[in-house]
């Protein structure tokens, strides 16, 4: 369980996230959408325990993320927006050295390693240097280095960026499987179909502020659209900009 009480953080006079709250039960998907640079990273860093937060306080599983971010990181699997891998090393390397950092006996590493690489088809580059390879194989690598452990809480930040349509629907799968294990996730992406599909609840962060929340069919009832598109939009304060820049493009054409 993932609990937010009023987290605030600075980066000196600018305020990226802005006192929001919210809490994600065990076997629930949660959604925090927000257009870029709404504060969506920081609040999922902050959950990973990479960032302390200025003021408010994240609880993961019982752990107060501020004072025991090592316990936190123990539990957490964090997947950032881009990947941040060692670039000289090859995947084998990595995830071996994951591994060790991690405690994971050498068999049950190596049955993990060949069951995840398998799923996401990656045999052929574990050979390879990291930075040989195309975005798309690095984030393959970015997850499967986060699932190593078996994380009871995932944290997954635009996990979908670059990923082939079979690879994204076996991510997708395996959500849904983690669910029903029992897992806490927040997950934010901006495919809105993705985020209908799959999220229990959704957060909508704008701002620095979460200004909505709730099921997707609330959300819908609460702005009056049919589709969470529109919803993000309105909510946003963006679908007549969106209107209104399309209606000056059909006139150019």
């Amino acid at each position: 369980m993932i609990r937010v009480e009023s987290l605030v953080k600075k980066y000196g006079p600018k305020t990226a996230v802005d006192g929001i709250s919210f809490h994600v039960d065990d076997g629930e998907i949660y959604g925090l959408l927000g257009p870029n640079g709404s504060g969506k990273s920081t609040t999922m860093k902050i959950l990973a325990g990479i960032l302390r937060p200025t003021s408010g306080k994240v609880v993961v599983n019982g752990i107060d993320a501020a004072r025991n971010p090592l316990e936190v990181k123990k539990i957490v699997g964090y997947v950032p927006e881009t990947p941040v891998l060692y670039e000289s090393l090859t995947p084998s390397e990595l995830f071996n050295f994951v591994g060790s950092i991690r405690g994971i006996p050498k068999e049950t590493l190596e049955e993990r390693v060949k069951r995840l690489v398998k799923a996401f088809g990656i045999e052929e580059y574990l050979e390879q240097f990291i930075g040989t390879l195309s975005f798309g194989t690095q984030q393959k690598v970015s997850i499967i280095t986060a699932l190593l452990h078996e994380p009871a809480v995932l944290v997954l930040d635009e996990s979908m960026n670059g990923l082939d349509p079979k690879s994204a629907r076996i991510l997708r799968e395996l959500l849904l499987e983690f669910k029903r294990e029992g897992k806490s996730i927040v997950f934010s992406t901006h495919v809105l179909q993705l985020a209908e599909m799959v999220c229990d609840k959704i957060g909508l962060i704008y701002r620095g502020k979460l200004i909505a929340e709730g099921t997707i069919e609330e959300l819908k009832e609460r702005a009056h659209e049919e589709n969470l598109e529109d919803v993000f939009l309105k909510l946003t304060e963006s679908k007549d900009e969106v209107f209104a820049i399309v209606q000056a493009l059909r006139e150019t054409l």
